[in-house]
């Protein structure tokens, strides 16, 4: 935000001080070179009238009190108080600006007024009628340039959250469209995948119990696979309505481990030999973080089943060190021969991983390790 924001900002008093003191000290030093130079005792209220100001810049009630009391004093004792009377409509300005209540305003101006009336009023020396309107002009313009201050930025809070509100409406509208494209696309090509499977594994005769199992297994995975598309489209639709689903967008600590039990065991029946290491002390993990944990490994064993191939040996580490979740997946690169080609289509998985990632505070590595692959990533705790 620049100056000329600041200037307008009802929560920054300081820059308008800082405007008003200069302005009062270009007052005096000019005034020094006239015939009546301003003496020491207005240059001493002047100086407690900046001093104060300034330390009491953002407690408006109390400055404004304060700046009152000067400019008493200087009425009593001074010929030239154009400094504490500036001083007291500034400070009066400043109250009318930040008043959650009118109420305080007319407190403010009341004592402002009082201290007219006894050393008496503006222009009285000619007229009664001078005299008021000179009373009107030093409390009714601060207040009037002090509400209309507090009314614009009153004005501009609500244009930004009506701005903030559309744009909340454009984002809600770009996710139903993506839930609809998720459900006609994806969701119906699975929902046939599932559907034939189940239909093969009844009609083909005399399979073999291997057979079945596997046919069972992709059945499963499948009708898993469009269970977790069918949420995410509801999260995408409305994600306020479900809220309460950790399964959309946590995991329950306690379930992590055998969550991650499953994807190992769903990695072994794809054909790859998984070795795990996880530290029992996941269970305690945060939601957020024990979620990232299940789709970071989930993901790495599908890809080394999709490139290594199903003859591949993978090594899945997790534990906990103090705060932070050191995890790690790699592999031997499996059979040199015979690997099975990688689907078309791919090729965002380990941008996805990255992402969820960052987004914890931390930082993914992915490259070579030997003849295979090594990817791992440290999630900081909340600590750090």
């Amino acid at each position: 935000m620049g100056w000329a924001g600041r200037l307008f900002n009802v929560r920054d008093t300081l820059p308008r001080m800082i405007l008003l003191e200069l302005s009062g000290l270009s007052y005096l030093l000019v005034s020094c070179r006239t015939e009546t130079p301003p003496t020491g005792p207005q240059w001493a209220l002047a100086v407690a009238a900046f001093a104060l100001g300034l330390l009491l810049h953002n407690r408006q009630p109390v400055n404004l009190a304060v700046q009152t009391v000067l400019f008493a004093v200087a009425l009593s004792i001074l010929d030239d108080a154009t400094i504490n009377q500036v001083g007291t409509a500034w400070a009066l300005g400043e109250l009318a600006f930040w008043a959650p209540r009118f109420a305080w305003v007319g407190v403010g101006a009341g004592a402002v007024a009082a201290v007219y009336l006894i050393f008496g009023l503006p222009g009285s020396g000619d007229s009664v009628t001078e005299a008021i309107v000179g009373l009107a002009a030093n409390l009714g313009l601060p207040v009037l340039l002090g509400t209309v201050g507090r009314t614009n930025q009153q004005l501009a809070v609500q244009a930004m959250r009506r701005a903030e509100s559309e744009q909340r409406a454009a984002r809600a509208d770009e996710r139903s469209a993506i839930a609809r494209e998720l459900h006609d696309v994806v969701a119906h090509h699975v929902a046939s995948m599932v559907l034939r499977v189940g239909v093969a594994r009844h009609v083909l005769p005399g399979i073999g119990p291997e057979t079945a199992a596997v046919f069972d297994d992709v059945h499963r995975t499948g009708t898993a696979a469009l269970a977790d598309l069918r949420r995410l489209v509801a999260v995408l639709r409305d994600p306020d309505g479900v809220r309460g689903d950790a399964a959309l967008t946590a995991i329950e600590p306690s379930a992590l481990p055998a969550a991650l039990d499953g994807a190992v065991e769903t990695a072994r029946r794809a054909g790859v030999i998984v070795e795990a290491e996880i530290d029992p002390a996941v269970g305690g993990l945060d939601a957020v973080r024990g979620l990232a944990v299940l789709r970071l490994t989930q993901e790495a064993l599908t890809n080394v089943a999709k490139h290594a191939g199903p003859s591949a040996t993978a090594r899945l580490r997790v534990s906990v060190s103090g705060a932070d979740v050191d995890w790690e997946v790699t592999d031997d690169g499996g059979a040199r021969v015979a690997r099975p080609e990688t689907p078309p289509g791919g090729g965002h998985g380990l941008t996805g991983m990255r992402e969820r990632v960052e987004v914890l505070g931390g930082v993914l590595t992915a490259g070579p390790a030997g003849h295979g692959w090594r990817v791992g990533t440290v999630l900081p705790g909340e600590a750090s």
